[in-house]
This record gives structure tokens, sequence and C-alpha cells, in this order.
């Protein structure tokens, strides 16, 4: 899932598939490309334990804490996204699993939880998507909202393999920010500390779902957030 916020104040978003009516073929696409075998990836590289309080942005449909809850059932994982249908295919999905995940409407650029009080935070698929102006919100935010020693967790396009980063997308400035040294930038611009690739992967559409893996951190010595 995706989202942007107007210049005059209102939030607006682009759903999972561009388009709200795509929304059915969601789940199906993201098999297709193996998103699956991708969050699995991330849960890997994010270590997350019994008792953790776990945050998504972006959460569509629910696919990863859904992962998640079958991994690590004794986590708090909360899943935010602006898009409310493909929220309650998520609550439907977690139902059926038996699985306390909440599901809340929320934009990553505005979180509604406490300071320092989430443990990790995940996002797939959904930093690129994002303007520079709300990826740096967005940013603070999940920095704000994490405990000290806390992770960040991204999986996201490579801005820079080509099919992504060369010809007719070259010209999206999202697309062009999604280059790994322009993400890590973005990472330390935001006061996060440790930012580094943690390894890549492809999806089944070969040079058109490379994939970066991101880590980075709030320092325990760092209590106080930078200035928005």
């Amino acid at each position: 899932m995706t989202e942007q916020r107007s210049a005059s104040g209102p939030q607006h978003y682009l759903p999972g598939m561009s388009l709200h009516w795509l929304l059915p073929i969601y789940d199906p696409f993201s098999r297709l490309v193996g998103a699956g075998r991708v969050h699995q990836q991330l849960l890997d590289r994010a270590e997350i334990r019994p008792g953790q309080r776990v945050l998504e942005i972006g959460c569509g449909t629910g696919n990863l804490l859904r992962a998640l809850g079958r991994r690590q059932p004794d986590v708090d994982a909360i899943g935010i996204d602006p898009d409310q249908a493909a929220l309650r295919l998520a609550r439907r999905k977690a139902a059926r699993a038996k699985l306390a995940i909440r599901y809340e409407v929320g934009f990553a650029g505005d979180l509604s939880l406490p300071d320092a009080s989430v443990d990790r935070v995940l996002s797939a698929f959904m930093l690129h998507h994002l303007d520079a102006d709300e990826r740096t919100r967005a940013l603070r935010e999940i920095r704000r909202v994490l405990r000290p020693d806390g992770q960040l967790h991204i999986v996201d396009i490579d801005g820079a393999a080509p099919g992504h980063g060369n010809g007719r997308l070259h010209s999206d400035p999202r697309v062009a920010a999604s280059r790994p040294e322009r993400v890590l930038a973005a990472l330390t611009e935001a006061g996060l500390t440790g930012g580094a690739e943690n390894g890549r992967s492809r999806g089944r559409l070969g040079r058109l779902s490379s994939f970066v893996f991101y880590r980075a951190g709030r320092a325990g010595r760092d209590p106080v957030a930078p200035p928005a």
C-alpha cells in the first residue's frame, strides 16, 4: 500500500495496485512475483522475539504480519494502512488464521503510537511510493516511535536496477529516490542510526523485481528525535 499527503493538509494515498478496483488481484499478483518468499527473508533479518511490539507501515492486505504470526504468535503486532478495503481483507484473513493482529487506518507520516513504544518497524514494498517530503516525515515518525535500540527493517525495489532505474521509469522521481545510496541517506537524515543494506533478493519477474533489504535503528544513547 502507498500513501501521500497533499500540500494543503488532507491525506491521500495510492492503492497497492494503483487503482482501487484492482484490489481483488493484489494477493494473486503478490504470489506471482514471489512476495511471500521475500517477506520470509525480511522476517529472518528482523529477528523478532516473543513479547516485542511490531509495527508494519503500509500493511495492505496483511500478508507480512500474517506470516509473522505463524512464526511468532506471541508478539504485539500492529499494521497500519490508509486503505480501509485492504484492511478489511487483512482482518478477515487474520481472523481465519486465529491471529491477534491489530489493523488500523493510518499514515506512516502521522503515527498515532506513543514515543518509544515499538521494538520493530517493518516496511515491505511501500517506501518507493512516497514522495520526498512524505518519506522524510515517515522515517522521522518511525524513529520517534522506536524504543531505544529498536530497529527498522525495510525491503523495497532497487531503483538502480535495470528495468527500475532505466528507460521510462527513470523519469519517476520516486523510483530514482529508491536507489540504495539515496535510501541510506534518507535514513541518516531522519536521525536513524546504523543504516545499511542488509541483503538483496529477486522475485519471479527477474530484473523488474529486484529488491534491496535495509536496516536501521534508534540508538539507546540518543533519545531525542530530530526536529520535524
